[in-house]
């Protein structure tokens, strides 16, 4: 990778860490299809590491509000959906990946936009769990399934409570993604490198969010989103 391309990365994980922090989404749906543009051989590994220690860092910071009922409830979903993720990163060549990550792109930006309004009860928050373990383990992009069930809260709450499931997730997505071979030793050391990016986005949220307009934020990371997707949708298929 040349000195460009991960500067590119870098800017990359900086908004998206901020984005995660401020508004609980960000990382996984504006860094995987920009990453899987520049060095696919990194997705998902790099991005579940990175996302490990900016949930942990907003856990931290607003745990006395996360809902530890639903967050179980999830993660009982989220052990198979990490299983069938992990073979899916095993047994896809890169390219089909590469494509799997715009599609979940696309998928979040319609789940985002749709509004529909589950209630959050025991089947829904286990099956969102389960998609999101899926998705998370493969493509590095979970949230949307949670946001989806979880988009009743709000604030400290929401925050803490997606960090919380988040976290846990991210840890069985790296061990079973490991088992599989998919976490390897440069995979590891570019996550070492775009650490010091992904705190000063977490730096960097907390000032800055007060002063976001939450929806207008929302738009133009989905726009982004959406620009990364397409790109990497028309590199790999031409």
């Amino acid at each position: 990778m040349n000195a460009g391309g991960f500067a590119v990365l870098c800017a990359v994980v900086v908004l998206g860490a901020l984005l995660q922090v401020a508004i609980g989404f960000g990382l996984g749906l504006l860094a995987a299809p920009v990453i899987a543009l520049i060095a696919p051989e990194l997705v998902p590994a790099v991005i579940v590491v990175l996302a490990t220690g900016v949930t942990a860092v907003v856990l931290l910071l607003d745990r006395a509000h996360i809902d530890l009922r639903g967050t179980g409830w999830a993660l009982a979903g989220r052990v198979p959906g990490v299983v069938a993720g992990a073979l899916l990163v095993a047994a896809l060549p890169t390219r089909v990946l590469a494509l799997c990550v715009a599609g979940m792109v696309v998928v979040g930006v319609v789940v985002s936009l749709w509004g529909y309004r589950p209630r959050p009860t025991r089947r829904a928050v286990v099956l969102a769990g389960l998609v999101s373990g899926v998705m998370g383990t493969a493509t590095a992009i979970g949230g949307p399934p949670m946001s989806m069930v979880w988009q009743r809260y709000a604030g400290a709450r929401l925050r803490s409570t997606m960090s919380g499931f988040f976290l846990a997730g991210s840890l069985m997505s790296l061990a079973a993604l490991a088992v599989t071979g998919s976490v390897t030793g440069e995979s590891l050391t570019y996550a070492l490198l775009l650490a010091p990016a992904a705190a000063i986005g977490v730096a960097l949220a907390r000032p800055l969010g007060r002063r976001l307009d939450a929806r207008r934020t929302r738009a133009v990371a989905m726009a982004l989103a959406i620009a990364g997707a397409a790109t990497l949708t028309v590199q790999q298929l031409t």
